[in-house]
């Protein structure tokens, strides 16, 4: 370049100094808290952790325990899974140890495996490169950004392969109480931003401007609310302020990622205080509709509120729940009023029914993209319910021989337990349930000609001998 010609320097790089600047702060090296202080031992880490962390640090790489499992122990409660996070590139991680597969398409992790454990490890991340005011409207910002970084026209990230610092990776993570960092060689952990002090005071904070960032990837509104409920936390009301604007842009998230967080936030064990908290916060319009729905429908609500609560008190005994079950419950409302509304259209009961569950299911499918696997058994559950009436004949026989019986007739005990069926439906259904088959049949005989689902057999003329001959004569 010849003397006294200054180099053009691209505006785009100076945006984004800037905004890495007033984003991280001016300083990003962290608290470093001993074990004296917060007392976790790496005894408490789990044994897969702990031995990736090992051998990554052998290999002369950084190797942390991170996230919600570092949070939890601080917290006295018991982590479901170990996240570690290291410098060391996914191809790295996968040759240092035999049971390993690189997964993830919008940022590449790998999953190390021992026996039933499986330990996430994923590389630091750098902050996002474009803020969302450079994006062109209906572009990808390809001028400023690395090739593996993208975002769409809002702002959210669509793939995010571009790795950093540590100090780059903490700021890169949504809530301070999951920007703790374990290192089990230590036993020290290292806060970058205010994480523990807001563990103290049971905030949920987003790092970082809240707007961005939400906009950067709106499940992080989702996931904000998620934490509130399941720790007993408020939302710091920085964070909390520009949700019930920004929440539209969920819509922009592909819905089986809205599904999974959706899934998550149902089977945590808190799902009726999270119902409550996406409520408050606006987040669950166009999500569940059904809760739109439920407020101004006092029974509709009662059977939500029961459902939730039944699933929570079977997630915090450790039962299994299925979620087929629980998205049922959560929609049959809109299935009775699409019944309804079929039914007044013309249409036959049973048909009608048919009708108004393809309908809410079609509508909950482009919403949270709802697996095909959950809706057919949601269905079942749903056809079954006017089954329950029919309590003559072979048909109750059939349909307890069902093999979806067992969780129609849970549906069924949660319909009475609202006020929704009389309880006597249950009661009978129940003792014929575990009756024996000559009670079964007593209890058959029993039923009165006015019973729902009795219908009178028509009695077959005896045909005569040849065409056109009347009925023959009984035999005397």
């Amino acid at each position: 370049m010849p003397p006294g010609v200054r180099r053009a320097v691209d505006p785009h790089l100076i945006k984004r100094f800037i905004s890495r600047v007033f984003r991280l702060g001016a300083s990003s090296q962290p608290i470093v808290v001993p074990r004296e202080k917060h007392g976790l031992g790496r005894e408490r880490i789990s044994s897969g952790s702990r031995k990736v962390c090992e051998v990554l640090r052998e290999r002369g790489y950084q190797a942390y325990v991170v996230g919600g499992a570092v949070r939890d122990l601080l917290l006295g409660l018991e982590p479901k899974d170990f996240d570690v996070a290291t410098d060391a590139r996914p191809e790295e991680v996968k040759r240092l140890f035999r049971r390993a597969i690189v997964i993830g398409r919008r940022f590449r992790l790998v999953h190390v495996m021992f026996g039933d454990e499986t330990v996430e490890v994923s590389t630091f991340r750098a902050p996002s490169a474009p803020e969302p005011e450079e994006t062109l409207e209906g572009e990808t910002h390809e001028r400023d950004a690395a090739p593996d970084h993208q975002v769409d026209a809002h702002g959210r990230i669509l793939r995010d392969n571009v790795y950093g610092t540590r100090e780059d990776d903490a700021a890169r993570r949504d809530l301070t109480v999951n920007a703790l960092y374990y290192d089990p060689y230590s036993e020290a952990v290292l806060d970058f931003h205010g994480g523990l002090r807001d563990l103290e005071r049971k905030s949920v904070r987003m790092i970082g401007d809240p707007r961005g960032r939400f906009r950067e990837d709106p499940v992080r509104m989702l996931r904000a609310a998620r934490f509130a409920a399941k720790l007993g936390f408020k939302i710091d009301p920085k964070t909390r302020a520009p949700m019930r604007e920004l929440a539209p842009l969920l819509e922009n998230v592909p819905p089986s990622r809205v599904f999974e967080e959706i899934l998550k936030l149902l089977l945590s064990g808190h799902a009726a205080t999270s119902v409550r908290q996406l409520r408050d916060d606006g987040l669950h319009h166009g999500l569940l509709p059904l809760l739109d729905v439920i407020v101004e429908q006092p029974l509709g609500q009662r059977f939500v509120q029961l459902a939730l609560g039944q699933t929570d008190e079977r997630v915090r005994s450790g039962k299994p729940v299925s979620p087929a079950f629980l998205f049922a419950a959560l929609l049959w409302h809109e299935v009775l009023a699409a019944w309804a509304k079929a039914e007044k259209k013309g249409a036959k009961r049973i048909p009608a029914l048919y009708q108004a569950m393809d309908a809410v299911v079609d509508i909950q499918v482009s919403k949270l993209s709802i697996p095909r696997r959950f809706t057919a058994i949601m269905k079942e559950i749903w056809s079954m319910q006017p089954r329950f009436e029919q309590r003559s004949g072979r048909r109750p026989f059939a349909l307890a021989a069902h093999e979806r019986f067992r969780a129609a007739y849970d549906f069924l005990l949660l319909r009475a337990a609202s006020g929704e069926v009389p309880e006597e439906l249950v009661q009978w259904w129940t003792r014929f349930h575990h009756a024996g088959e000559a009670e079964r049949t007593t209890m058959l005989l029993a039923q009165g000609p006015g019973e729902p689902g009795r219908r009178r057999r028509r009695r077959r003329r005896r045909r005569g001998g040849g065409e056109g001959q009347p009925p023959s004569a009984p035999a005397d």
